[in-house]
């Protein structure tokens, strides 16, 4: 289920045979997301590249041999009516690019995937999230840092993103859920081959605690060694930013790590023992500029306030900093009436009706999580 769905038909026709084809495309060997968007760009739509004839096709030099061929054939057979049935058996919703319910976060991608499987809940507050991921050859030392870190970033207000795999990433999932948070594993395979199998039961724990596990391939599209790294673009792009745990040299938590800093993401790096194998990369990415990480308070350093307000309608308001989703009622009516300059003590009293104690508590509160700042003694403003 796809939360603050205004679209979310795909009922009628017009909709129904566009996604019908974006299906079918998506199916084509030799088709990936670059290769989908370059011919979207030429011929309008997935459809009118569906009834392109081979000799219109072939003049592209980026399509691999026979891809051509593949195209013109592709609607004799496969069978997009299979796949849309099996995903509505198995509860996994399918959201095209063109649909509003996908992420705009996604979108910035130089090749967003065309397609997204969901299974679960996606919420507007998940573009307020922090990815987490490492090697799959953790430590006692990684494991205590991740289930730390995550727990924390997850109690800060943050959805955790992470690739589900064996190491940081099952760990950084698990603080989240332990921690009461949000979690959102993107897989490298359909949604119903889950990879490792092992991880199928934390799988349906995300699920079920409000999470989702997302894919950009079919629900039963097995991973292979390339799948992996298209799946970190998805993690990276996903999250504002990106935590590495442990992770050698050559590692896909590095690859993630190159992946951010294309898409101009914050990098936090856990520093570890140069004797460390599983540090070295770590290590390496704080020499090369990336911010190192000791708690949560120093992501929410980093990032700050946002650019501008985010609409939540899943808040019914907007906020202007990730720890903002987390406050309780006072801290909310108390921020409320923080004006961008200065605002004291007995003003804040007077607005909000409670008592002295109460508005002092607040402002003490909204300090800690840095969404405030204290001018003197009886004043505050926003950051």
């Amino acid at each position: 289920m796809i939360e603050n769905d205004k679209s979310g038909e795909t009922g009628n026709s017009q909709i129904g045979s566009s996604l019908l084809d974006d299906i079918i495309l998506s199916q084509v060997e030799g088709i990936g997301s670059l290769t989908y968007h370059r011919l979207v760009e030429h011929f309008g739509s997935s459809t009118a590249i569906l009834k392109a004839s081979k000799q219109e096709l072939e003049v592209f030099d980026f399509l691999k041999p026979n891809t051509a061929a593949r195209i013109v054939t592709a609607r004799e057979t496969i069978d997009p009516v299979m796949i849309t049935k099996l995903c509505k058996r198995e509860s996994i919703d399918i959201i095209p690019i063109y649909d509003e319910r996908y992420p705009d976060q996604l979108k910035t991608l130089t090749d967003p995937p065309p397609l997204l499987y969901v299974r679960g809940n996606l919420l507007l507050k998940d573009s307020f999230s922090i990815a987490v991921v490492g090697t799959r050859r953790i430590t006692p030392y990684g494991e205590r840092q991740t289930h730390r870190l995550a727990s924390a970033i997850a109690k800060a207000g943050f959805t955790i993103i992470s690739g589900l795999a064996i190491g940081v990433d099952g760990h950084a999932h698990r603080a989240a859920l332990n921690a009461g948070g949000r979690t959102i594993a993107v897989l490298g395979s359909g949604l119903l081959q889950v990879y490792p199998p092992e991880h199928t039961e934390l799988a349906n724990q995300i699920v079920q605690s409000g999470g989702a596990i997302i894919s950009e391939y079919a629900p039963l599209t097995r991973s292979t060694k390339w799948t992996f790294p298209q799946r970190n673009r998805i993690v990276c792009g996903l999250a504002l930013g990106i935590v590495v745990v442990e992770a050698p040299l050559k590692s896909g938590a590095m690859i993630s790590a190159r992946l951010a800093s294309e898409q101009g993401k914050d990098i936090f790096a856990v520093p570890g023992s140069i004797e460390s194998e599983l540090s070295k990369g770590c290590n390496q990415l704080i020499r090369d500029g990336a911010y190192l990480i000791d708690s949560v308070d120093d992501i929410l350093h980093v990032l700050g306030p946002m650019r501008k307000p985010v609409s939540l309608l899943d808040l019914d308001k907007s906020i202007r900093h990730p720890n903002e989703i987390v406050l309780n009622e006072i801290e909310r009516e108390v921020l409320k009436y923080v004006g961008e300059t200065s605002s004291s003590l007995d003003s804040l009293v007077s607005a909000t009706g409670f008592t002295t104690t109460q508005v002092l508590a607040a402002l003490c509160s909204l300090e800690d999580k840095r969404i405030i700042r204290q001018l003197n003694p009886i004043s505050v403003a926003r950051v």
